[in-house]
């Protein structure tokens, strides 16, 4: 029986047995990898070239871009270099370096995406203390708390995971090293803490999922207490498309980490990941900038100090101190 000192390799999951169908998913992600690249691209090139953006918002929205460009690139990469060699083979460091920056990445991503519903629930069911509660200092402190609890989360999974005994193989069933598949590789009872420790921070998760589906509610009432079409549409058109990708990744990460053993399947834990790990990230420079609409005060009628606006606020003080 193997355990986890002798295994120097993980075997990735083969997406097809032929050569032509290895091809085709090759030319599947490097279209998917290139469009997530191009679309994160663009909106950190915009952000930080426009003086107009320096905004709460686009601050906001250009940690979540830098976050996709890497959760992305964390997992497509590998799994195009082995359908294109005809490959299986990651190294033991390399998959622990994959769960750790997946983890860490993903949980910075969904803190990240807590606080820009924040943002525009103060900016539109707030805006009169729009200044003191989303001001230069106040975003750079919720952005470093986002980014510093994804990698503690991160560092505590990683250590905990490749900390447990595997004898059941090297085989992971997924295209990139993920917890629960290396879990299933485990001969010991001692996964059961990796488990708790999923639970609880999925448990975190569905808080912050919470609060993100109860500002957008507070956003929509706010907006239609007033008769305006423009601002409805406006709310509803920016607001849906975001809850509903929040939606699908909550609940596809929930189910791919917290479903028992007896329903997994080969395809559909391929389906959840893909569903979780890659198509955010491709999409949300849709969701988040070409569907954009900045909504802020004058959309529910309701007006922000005079010369107050969400650039002259940002400018008030520069990301290092006001």
């Amino acid at each position: 029986m193997s355990n986890s000192s002798s295994i120097t390799e993980f075997l990735l999951l083969a997406f097809a047995d032929t050569r032509e169908l290895q091809l085709l998913h090759f030319g599947l992600f490097l279209g998917i990898y290139l469009a997530a690249l191009l679309g994160n691209g663009l909106i950190l090139t915009a952000i930080a070239c426009d003086h107009r953006l320096h905004t709460p918002m686009y601050f906001f929205l250009l940690n979540l871009a830098l976050l996709d460009l890497g959760c992305i690139s964390t997992t497509l990469p590998k799994a195009m270099a082995n359908a294109l060699w005809d490959t299986r083979a990651i190294s033991y460091q390399g998959c622990a370096a994959q769960v750790f920056l997946f983890v860490f990445l993903i949980t910075a991503e969904f803190y990240v995406l807590t606080v820009m519903s924040y943002d525009r629930y103060v900016a539109i069911c707030k805006p009169l203390h729009y200044g003191s509660l989303v001001g230069s200092r106040a975003c750079a402190q919720m952005a470093a708390a986002a980014w510093g609890s994804g990698f503690l989360n991160a560092v505590l999974h990683t250590a905990t995971t490749f900390s447990l005994p595997l004898c059941q193989g090297n085989a992971v069933d997924q295209f990139f090293c993920e917890i629960p598949q290396i879990l299933k590789l485990s001969c010991s009872d001692a996964y059961l803490r990796e488990v708790g420790i999923t639970a609880i921070g999925f448990c975190v998760g569905i808080g912050c999922f919470v609060f993100i589906v109860l500002s957008y509610v507070q956003i929509f009432r706010a907006v239609r207490k007033i008769p305006s079409e423009q601002g409805l549409h406006k709310a509803f058109s920016t607001c849906l498309p975001r809850m509903a990708m929040v939606s699908l990744f909550v609940s596809t990460a929930v189910f791919a980490y917290l479903k028992p053993p007896s329903i997994s399947s080969p395809s559909r834990d391929l389906l959840l990941s893909f569903l979780y790990s890659v198509v955010p990230p491709a999409v949300n420079p849709l969701i988040y900038s070409m569907r954009n609409q900045e909504m802020g005060p004058d959309d529910t009628g309701l007006q922000a100090p005079v010369g107050s606006t969400d650039t002259d606020l940002w400018s008030q003080g520069s990301l290092g101190g006001e």
